[in-house]
């Protein structure tokens, strides 16, 4: 994990750490992919929606990432894990790259650690971000 700061909007962090808070009793893999979601809620800095700057990740941005080993763009948007559709490009945040990205900005580089090792990323660009698109999230 990167300890690089992270931003979160207030609303996402409370949806976040209910998701977190209603999943600590399922089963340990569940627990594996909570306990980091928890990590990275626990380090950040939690500001109101309409003080997000536009180049941080939040929920439900649709980000354009490029893989450092790979050279390849990859374009997601990161949703909760009742959303997710890999086929649509959905990621859920409970997914080890999901925890990864959120309250990350343009220009950084993500370190994770997923089931086939270490892996990089670089976000390129946010095509959508809910709060400067004056869209709260529901």
């Amino acid at each position: 994990m990167n300890e690089r700061k992270i931003y979160i909007t207030e609303q996402d962090h409370t949806r976040l750490s209910n998701l977190v808070g209603r999943g600590e009793g399922g089963s340990n893999g569940d627990k594996q992919y909570l306990k980091a979601l928890r990590e990275e809620l626990d380090r950040a800095t939690i500001v109101p929606a309409d003080r997000i700057p536009a180049d941080v990740i939040t929920m439900n941005s649709k980000v354009i990432l490029r893989d450092l080993d790979s050279r390849e763009k990859i374009t997601c948007t990161l949703v909760f894990p009742g959303q997710a559709n890999i086929d649509k490009g959905c990621i859920s945040v409970l997914a080890p790259i999901g925890t990864a990205l959120i309250g990350y900005r343009v220009g950084d580089t993500i370190e994770w650690s997923v089931p086939a090792g270490k892996t990089r990323f670089k976000v390129e660009e946010i095509l959508y971000q809910p709060e400067a698109a004056a869209h709260s999230p529901a």
